[in-house]
């Protein structure tokens, strides 16, 4: 049986269709269970990237507003009171995500500012270390 294995001398047609074959195999592999992807289709989660990391920025900013605002105990409980369908709204119609120089709201963000907002227990104390009261 080694002997003959040794003996074997494949022909060109034969390995033409094994590098074939195994150029085919590499490339099924690669997309499917290697995490290859085409150069449209990696631009394309670049940017669902970019808007969902935009739209994330401006929830933190709008929370921060929201929460630093002198009627925010009052507001939350409006928040907490209004469906869930109509949150973005009240988020956006009180200006939480309205940002100087910024003309269009971040897609999504005011959802996000919401849902973080509803997540809140009570809106949190600021702490004002002794020092910045002091001087």
């Amino acid at each position: 049986m080694s002997q003959q294995f040794e003996e074997y001398r494949p022909s060109k047609t034969l390995w033409f269709w094994s590098v074939v074959g195994a150029m085919v195999l590499t490339i099924i592999v690669g997309f499917t269970a290697g995490g290859w992807t085409l150069a449209g289709t990696a631009a394309e989660m670049a940017k669902t990237s970019a808007i969902k990391a935009r739209a994330e920025l401006a929830a933190n900013l709008c929370v921060q507003k929201f929460i630093t605002a002198s009627d925010a105990s009052q507001n939350l409980a409006k928040l907490k009171e209004t469906s869930s369908y109509q949150r973005d709204g009240f988020i956006t119609d009180g200006g939480w995500v309205k940002f100087a120089g910024i003309k269009k709201d971040a897609p999504g963000a005011a959802d996000l500012c919401a849902e973080k907002l509803v997540a809140l227990d009570a809106i949190p104390m600021s702490t004002v270390s002794e020092d910045q009261t002091k001087g």
